[in-house]
C-alpha cells in the first residue's frame, strides 16, 4: 500500500505546482519566490524549508509543467482511434483551447525564448521534457510512415514536427487579434496534416 503523503511532501507539491503556472504565465523574470508563497497560500518565510534556492524550485516548476503538458498530449494520443495518433497530437497542440491555457500547457511555447539565459539546472530540467515530447511524436511518425522509413528519418521528420508545432503556437499567441491567432492555427494544422507522416 502506497505512503500517504506527509504534510510537508504536499506543500512542496503545492508551491512546485503553482510555480509551474506562474513561469508559463509571467516567465521566469516575471516569477518571484514572493509571488508563488503568496499564491500558494504559504508566508514568504516557509520557502527555504522546502528549496535550498529559487533556481531549484524553478528546475523542480520545469520538470513539472513539461511534465503535466506531456500528460494532456499523450492522454489525447492514446485515446486516439487506431491510426489517428499523429493527427490527434497536431490537433491537440494547435486547438484554441491549448492557445489560450499559458498557465496549464506547453511549456516550451510559453518559455522557449527564456530557456538560453537560465541556469543549467532548469535548461536540463526542460531539455528532459523536450526529449520526451520528440519521443512521442517519433512513436506517432513511426506508426504512421510505417517499418520501411529509416530512423533518421523519422527523427528528422518528428524534430521538424515538434519545432514546427511550438513555433506556430508562440505565433498564435504572440499576435493580439483572435482572428489572425486562429488562422495560424488553422493554417498550421492543415500544413501539417499534409506534410507530416
Amino acid at each position: 500500500m502506497p505512503a500517504t503523503p506527509s504534510r510537508k511532501e504536499l506543500t512542496h507539491e503545492r508551491i512546485v505546482k503553482t510555480a509551474s503556472q506562474a513561469i508559463r504565465r509571467s516567465g521566469y523574470d516575471g516569477t518571484g519566490v514572493a509571488d508563488i508563497m503568496k499564491e500558494a497560500g504559504l508566508t514568504h518565510g516557509g520557502f527555504y524549508a522546502h528549496f535550498p534556492s529559487r533556481n531549484a524550485l524553478l528546475a523542480e516548476a520545469a520538470e513539472h509543467a513539461g511534465a503535466e503538458a506531456l500528460l494532456r498530449l499523450g492522454e489525447a494520443v492514446e485515446q486516439a482511434p487506431p491510426g489517428q495518433g499523429l493527427g490527434t497530437l497536431i490537433d491537440h497542440y494547435l486547438s484554441e483551447r491549448h492557445c489560450k491555457a499559458v498557465a496549464q500547457g506547453c511549456p516550451m511555447a510559453a518559455l522557449g525564448s527564456e530557456m538560453h539565459r537560465q541556469e543549467p539546472t532548469v535548461r536540463h530540467a526542460a531539455t528532459g521534457r523536450i526529449k520526451a515530447m520528440i519521443a512521442l511524436a517519433e512513436q506517432q511518425v513511426r506508426e504512421s510512415v510505417g517499418p520501411e522509413a529509416s530512423d533518421a528519418a523519422v527523427r528528422d521528420e518528428s524534430l521538424a514536427l515538434v519545432s514546427s508545432l511550438i513555433g506556430a503556437l508562440v505565433l498564435a499567441r504572440a499576435v493580439d487579434e483572435r482572428a489572425l491567432s486562429k488562422a495560424v492555427l488553422n493554417a498550421s494544422r492543415m500544413f501539417l496534416h499534409e506534410h507530416v507522416g
